[in-house]
């Protein structure tokens, strides 16, 4: 009979800034509201990060609007 024992894991609730996500600081687990997990959120920060991301729907919406999306010109 082998006498092994079975691998544990065990998981500590310190607060570890490394491991942390860098858009919600989640340690454990991410927030409902960040990038990582909620799509609508993800968008909206690549569209503010590249505006060429911006659908041509929401562009028709904000030229309705009398708004321009555009980059910044560095």
């Amino acid at each position: 009979m082998s006498e092994k024992t079975p691998r544990s894991y065990y998981h500590s609730n310190r607060y570890n800034a490394q491991d942390a996500c860098k858009h919600c600081n989640g340690a454990i687990r991410h927030a409902r509201w960040c990038i990582t997990v909620n799509r609508e959120v993800f968008y909206a920060f690549e569209i503010v990060s590249d505006s060429t991301a911006l659908t041509v729907g929401d562009s028709l919406i904000l030229h309705s609007l009398g708004a321009a999306w555009v980059g910044s010109k560095q």
